[in-house]
């Protein structure tokens, strides 16, 4: 994955262009990007890239024998173009010949159920809010368990799942389900007031922020470190010759203040 990362960015491919390219969020590229092995990667990701690099696998071997010509680039450019155009039409083509016929079946059917929702003109504003959050999660699942234990408690609630059916982590689902249930019950008997959780929400609030001024401070961070090591070897810019050795005085620059 090390010379998958460098070739994207020697190639000058940025996390949001590929996000756009994937389909998914620019945080889950980076999630992507951090994995140990690009199989690890959902398999129709891990074919759209190679697809854009124009290659049939993610070794090593493959990526050092890429000759990175103009044509080569423009190549490139002209697939990430063309992907994003089609992207942004109401004909976008969804491949199914990797599913099996239960996930086709399923696909199917949250597809419908989404089209009719948001071409439903009374709703339409609440249902695209909706549909946004709930793709916000969907890319959230790897990271958030508990997500999957929502969708469960919702479907088993609904009269869709059997009550006591466990398709994740029993012990952790039964006990979140629990949790739901005490919390939902206090809501909807009227237990629960905005007045009464003014304080727990502020502190929610808080947790947010703080995790997103940690996030912010760190990228800045490894910016400035970044900046700081390439003045100090002496380059302009990372490349993939320099980049082993910019991380590692990264490296040694942040063991400096411990």
């Amino acid at each position: 994955m090390k010379k998958l990362n460098e070739l994207l960015q020697e190639l000058g491919i940025s996390k949001v262009r590929l996000a756009k390219y994937l389909g998914v969020s620019r945080q889950m590229v980076y999630n992507y990007l951090d994995l140990d092995d690009i199989n690890k990667w959902p398999k129709e990701k891990k074919l759209l890239l190679l697809q854009l690099l124009d290659i049939e696998d993610g070794d090593e071997s493959t990526i050092n024998n890429i000759a990175i010509t103009t044509d080569y680039l423009m190549n490139i450019e002209n697939r990430l173009n063309q992907t994003i155009k089609t992207g942004n039409t109401s004909d976008t083509y969804l491949d199914f010949k990797n599913l099996d016929k239960e996930s086709q079946t399923l696909l199917t059917s949250i597809i419908n159920i989404i089209k009719e929702k948001l071409t439903d003109e009374r709703h339409h504003e609440e249902n695209l809010y909706t549909f946004t959050y709930l793709n916000n999660l969907l890319q959230s699942l790897d990271n958030v368990p508990e997500i999957k234990y929502i969708f469960g408690y919702m479907s088993k609630t609904t009269g869709f799942t059997k009550v006591n059916e466990f398709k994740f982590n029993e012990d952790k689902q039964y006990i979140f389900e629990g949790i739901l249930f005490t919390a939902l019950t206090l809501y909807n008997n009227g237990g629960a007031s905005r007045s009464r959780l003014t304080e727990s929400h502020r502190r929610w609030e808080q947790e947010i922020e703080q995790k997103n001024e940690d996030k912010l401070s760190r990228t800045e961070q490894l910016n400035t470190l970044k900046i700081q090591a390439l003045k100090e070897l002496g380059y302009n810019k990372m490349t993939t010759e320099n980049a082993e050795e910019l991380l590692e005085k990264i490296a040694e620059i942040e063991s400096r203040k411990v």
